[in-house]
């Protein structure tokens, strides 16, 4: 909750309203499944001071869901220090059915189970904090739930730097399951360790929707049933593709609206090849047009040429003046000696200027994605 979204400008605040209303829609799958317990495994927040709107908000929307227990843990985004956010919550007053555990020490879920939390106090731990769940103490026969946030060793590096989870966790401690938060992206470690990803995605080749995952535990010994839920109400994706002429920019344009849903798609596109000036116009205008159809349209072509043909630099002037202001630009743009960025801005003005002078002269869609 909170996190910025300013690359969205005006529709900044649309992306932090959907992360409100995913909560909602957890709630609301919790209902239909008959869900007793949420597990919120850490960075409920995105930074240690809240507003004190944004700090309520969440707990808001819990509660309108009183037969369903939340339990959350603070993450490396909003660790629990002294006089911390976790502090004022409590200071402010908690839902009755929302539970903010703060200490590693082990919970009851009534007579079912037993919660072992694992709680951050700093944005970055060295050593594992699920370590003392394998000598904590409870009742025999009853499913011992790990809750934890970090970064899973031996997985790569998704996760930030720091707070290491041993994957064997769940063997060692004898743990029915283990949710784990930190990585933006469902992902299975094992059969009783998973990560649960975001339940509304938040960055360009993270996850591509929001997920919660249904658990379910049928004993201490038996392996989970685990099932990944949507709740998300955007979706984020990236696409490559490749240009070289006027068939791939209609066939990729049918590709991004044969997608669905354009109006909740953010899609990063990353375009490379060499294409004429004329195709690159042409791109520019497709380009304009998937921008006003998604929620918001990056378009990367740092890796897409203009390759101007003499065809293109006649269409801008045969001889005159622009022709020798084409020539120019064409002569920078191809002189490998110049600085990257020179080469690419001599590159964007020769398209300019073939759009003005040979095209339509509407606008064009930049680099980034903004018209």
């Amino acid at each position: 909750m909170g996190k910025p979204f300013r690359q969205f400008r005006d529709r900044e605040s649309v992306l932090r309203q959907a992360r409100l209303a995913a909560v909602e829609r957890i709630g609301e799958l919790a209902m239909r499944e008959d869900v007793a317990h949420v597990l919120v495994a850490g960075d409920v927040y995105d930074s240690e001071q809240p507003s004190p709107r944004t700090l309520l908000e969440p707990l808001e929307r819990m509660r309108q869901f009183p037969r369903v227990a939340w339990h959350l843990i603070p993450g490396n985004h909003d660790p629990h220090r002294p006089r911390g956010l976790w502090d004022r919550l409590h200071a402010h007053g908690l839902p009755a059915n929302v539970h903010a555990h703060l200490t590693p020490a082990p919970v009851p879920l009534g007579e079912e189970a037993v919660l072992l939390p694992a709680p951050l106090t700093r944005k970055s731990e060295t050593g594992d904090l699920t370590r003392w769940m394998d000598g904590a103490e409870s009742p025999p026969g009853v499913p011992r739930i790990g809750l934890a946030h970090g970064a899973v060793a031996g997985f790569g590096t998704e996760g930030e730097a720091g707070n290491p989870v041993d994957p064997g966790r769940a063997e060692r401690a004898a743990l029915a399951y283990l949710a784990l938060g930190d990585w933006h992206r469902t992902a299975r470690i094992s059969a009783r360790v998973w990560y649960a990803g975001t339940p509304e995605p938040d960055r360009a080749g993270g996850q591509e929707r929001g997920t919660a995952l249904l658990v379910d535990i049928p004993g201490p010994l038996a392996a989970p049933a685990v099932t990944p839920l949507e709740t998300g109400r955007y979706r984020w994706l990236t696409v490559e593709e490749h240009i070289a002429r006027a068939d791939d920019i209609e066939a990729l344009d049918a590709r991004v609206r044969g997608l669905g849903g354009l109006s909740a798609l953010v899609l990063r596109l990353r375009l490379s090849g060499a294409v004429s000036l004329a195709d690159r116009a042409a791109l520019d205008a497709r380009l304009l047009a998937l921008s006003a159809a998604l929620f918001h349209l990056d378009a990367d072509m740092t890796k897409l040429v203009a390759r101007p043909t003499d065809q293109d630099l006649e269409s801008i002037d045969f001889g005159g003046v622009l022709r020798h202001a084409a020539d120019l630009l064409r002569a920078l743009a191809r002189d490998e000696t110049r600085p990257p960025d020179e080469r690419r801005q001599a590159e964007d003005a020769l398209v300019e200027l073939y759009t003005r002078v040979a095209g339509d002269g509407g606008p064009q869609v930049t680099g980034d994605g903004a018209a």
